[in-house]
């Protein structure tokens, strides 16, 4: 087969795949072109000789940094591990396509995408989604798709498909959401406080284009794809389950009930263990030839079954329970959430700390504040390169009472971040208002499910505790849904059992004003409109309450940082300035820096200035010593000013260190001045105006102007400044009656 093309528009803009010219071993491959970004998705797989427990499918996202015309930092200059947005992306294309695989399918499945070419308008991201569900669609791997995905956004009342990194800067959402023609399988969103009914029509709009993609892909499908192959499925022997539910049921159903989960769990484990060890005794024989041998992965297969059946023992307990009785394991009501608790400022040197417990689910959300400099610096081939507020979730196993593995974040706990961090970032203030790097983190100290959202919860409490200003506190809530495909029962609050054995996972995070964050996985093909309808609206009931919890901790942000957390004035100079501060080999701010206890000083090319060190006097004098030098007269503002020089044609006047101009002796007097000392000498301090300043930076200062602005000086030259300050006709009696100290400087925002 040679190249074939095939074409539809996207979000207004138009998409092509290509298959059949390139990597044409894989089982499906196509060159997905969209805009100037263009991906390769290719799709392979090798078959299981036995039905194994778990499905081995693979989904990777890599950015090769020539798609951008970037070269990788770093010593070797080439890719190496998957950044944390290659990973999150891996995982939002893995968890649509992981639902439409049959039960018991286990053969190893790899679906490999490569961005070779990036626009930013155009989002590689969807291109890779939907060129993956294209490769395994076209292939003979048995998937159920296909499935399709887009961007949404909402701009000025109206949903944008797909929209570009400009309108992404004004959009109030930013929605990520995947499915089949059916129904929507995957949501993935941050917001800026918008209403449940905003959010919802954003997922309807969304989905009204995956049908339109799927349709597209069926097209593609039904001319090139080739016969799907019948997979080896695990099947269950109904004679051998009938057996187990006999021997072990009732005990494994009584299980279920047992409120702890350590001990539930503990129970459920001992009686799958006995069950397992009572059917070990059962012998395979397996011919090789003429002789024959004990076949140990016959009994293998045979065992993890007796195991899988007690596994659906369980699982269909609590669905059973959940749907029908409407029971929930732990005895809660559908809508009810676990018992909490929370304190905040439990760590006396952490910037910002706090703990939140959600029944048998707990985190520790701590906050650092920094310099800007310790911004994150981004190696990928987006046009972001720094990222000021990070979140990073720790999972150690003891917080579920297990030994484990210990090491670099797996991809559970970068997606988990991930989340809270698009959460949270909705509150975050500006740069302007809050010039800190910011870092939180949670600790999950124990887990019992939803422990993404029991970081959301820490983490705003401990911003608050930080005296970060945050707009709103902000609450997570995870969402099930139980479904036999008649009933279903939605779930405020799921615990782990609940997850583990439901169909969804539906995570909505937010303030009192609105949705923050949206995550949605699900085990089934879909779920419609009234599901998710009625789970937004369940979730803003169970948020609102955890708000009330959270609000009793702390309402509002402490007014003081933490006494071990840098503080931090910005101020601006005119950037032509910039040279005069740093000075000749950045002699100047480099004294600055050492006689001010080695102060961050932080300058920018648009003349922003960022003073950071932990205690607030030294910044405040640094301030004032950068001030100075970059600061520029006004003409027509009336100084204080020291006389530094004489000469027969006047005086020279310092306004402050570095800035100083001339009074010519005709300016001096509104009368005759016949020799300049006869008004001043060096070192007194005389009332002058600005009146010029000439084309080479040069000032004309006048006297007489001065004077006849109003303003006296009878005592101006009984003291000697070093620096001057602008006077106004409000000083006029301070001049006349107890002199001007210094309470007119301005102040400047203190952070």
């Amino acid at each position: 087969m040679g190249m074939r093309k095939f074409e539809t528009t996207l979000g207004g803009r138009k998409l092509v795949v290509e298959v059949g010219e390139v990597a044409k071993q894989a089982a499906g491959s196509v060159l997905v072109k969209y805009g100037d970004t263009v991906v390769l998705s290719v799709c392979v797989s090798k078959e299981s000789e036995v039905a194994q427990d778990f499905f081995p499918l693979m989904v990777l996202y890599q950015e090769k940094l020539y798609a951008a015309g970037k070269i990788p930092g770093g010593f070797l200059r080439r890719e190496g591990r998957s950044s944390e947005h290659e990973t999150l992306v891996s995982r939002l294309i893995d968890r649509p396509i992981r639902p439409l695989f049959e039960e018991g399918f286990s053969d190893e499945v790899q679906v490999i995408n490569t961005v070779l070419s990036s626009d930013p308008d155009y989002s590689s991201e969807i291109a890779a989604l939907i060129g993956s569900s294209i490769a395994l669609t076209i292939s003979d791997i048995p998937f159920l798709g296909p499935i399709a995905g887009c961007q949404v956004g909402y701009i000025d009342s109206k949903y944008v498909i797909n929209p570009t990194v400009q309108q992404k800067e004004i959009s109030s959402i930013d929605l990520t959401v995947a499915g089949t023609y059916e129904a929507i399988n995957m949501v993935e969103a941050g917001a800026k406080q918008v209403s449940e009914e905003e959010m919802l029509n954003a997922l309807l709009e969304g989905h009204k284009v995956i049908q339109e993609v799927c349709l597209f892909i069926k097209e593609i499908e039904s001319e090139i794809g080739v016969p799907k192959r019948v997979p080896l499925l695990a099947k269950i022997d109904a004679d051998l389950e009938k057996e187990i539910k006999k021997v072990v049921g009732k005990d494994l159903i009584k299980a279920v009930s047992i409120f702890d989960k350590l001990e539930r769990y503990h129970k459920i484990d001992e009686l799958t263990l006995k069950t397992v060890e009572s059917y070990k005794d059962k012998v395979f024989i397996k011919k090789i030839g003429t002789t024959e041998t004990f076949d140990f992965d016959a009994q293998k297969a045979y065992l993890e079954q007796v195991k899988t059946i007690c596994a659906h023992i369980v699982r269909d307990e609590v669905r059973r329970l959940i749907t029908i009785d409407k029971i929930r394991p732990d005895g809660r009501k559908i809508d009810e959430i676990r018992p909490l608790s929370s304190r905040v400022g439990l760590l006396p040197r952490v910037h910002g700390s706090a703990l939140f417990t959600r029944g048998q689910t707990q985190s520790l959300g701590t906050v650092t504040l920094g310099s800007l400099q310790n911004n994150q610096i981004i190696d990928g081939i987006s046009l972001e390169e720094t990222k000021r507020f990070m979140l990073h979730y720790n999972f150690p196993q003891f917080s579920v009472g297990e030994t484990g593995r210990y090491g670099t974040p797996g991809r559970r706990e970068i997606g988990h971040g991930a989340l809270g961090e698009r959460a949270l970032f909705q509150v975050i203030p500006s740069e302007d208002e809050f010039p800190y790097t910011i870092r939180v983190v949670s600790e999950i100290l124990e887990s019992n499910g939803s422990s993404s959202q029991a970081t959301i919860c820490a983490g705003s409490l401990a911003l608050m505790d930080a005296g970060v200003p945050i707009k709103a506190l902000v609450a997570g809530i995870a969402m099930g849904l139980i479904s036999d495909g008649k009933n279903y029962t939605i779930l405020t609050d799921i615990q782990g059992m609940e997850d583990h054995e439901g169909d969804m996972d539906f995570k909505v995070a937010g303030t009192r004003n609105g949705i923050c964050a949206l995550q949605m996985d699900i085990k089934i093909k879909g779920i419609n409109k009234v599901i998710l309808k009625e789970a937004l609206e369940q979730a803003k009931k169970g948020r609102l309450e955890l708000l009330d919890h959270m609000e009793t901790t702390i309402s509002s942000p402490r007014e003081e940082l933490s006494f071990y957390a840098p503080k931090v004035e910005m101020i601006k100079i005119n950037p032509e300035k910039i040279r005069e501060v740093i000075g000749s080999g950045g002699k100047v701010i480099n004294a600055i820096r050492e006689a001010n206890n080695n102060v961050e000083i932080n300058i920018e090319q648009n003349g922003k200035v960022i003073v950071m060190h932990q205690d607030i006097n030294v910044v405040r004098k640094t301030i004032a010593e950068i001030k100075d030098i970059a600061r520029e007269p006004e003409i027509g503002t009336v100084y204080e000013g020291k006389v530094v020089r004489v000469e027969n044609y006047g005086c020279f006047v310092e306004l402050w260190p570095g800035t100083e101009g001339l009074v010519h002796i005709s300016a001096l007097d509104s009368k005759r001045v016949e020799k300049t000392e006869d008004v001043c000498n060096v070192d007194d301090v005389i009332l002058v105006k600005c009146v010029s300043i000439d084309e080479k930076g040069r000032m004309v200062l006048s006297r007489k102007d001065a004077l006849s602005s109003g303003l006296s000086t009878e005592r101006i030259n009984q003291k000697k400044l070093g620096i001057a300050r602008p006077v106004t006709q409000s000083d006029r009696h301070d001049y006349k009656d107890k002199g001007h100290g210094n309470r007119f400087n301005n102040k400047d925002k203190k952070f």
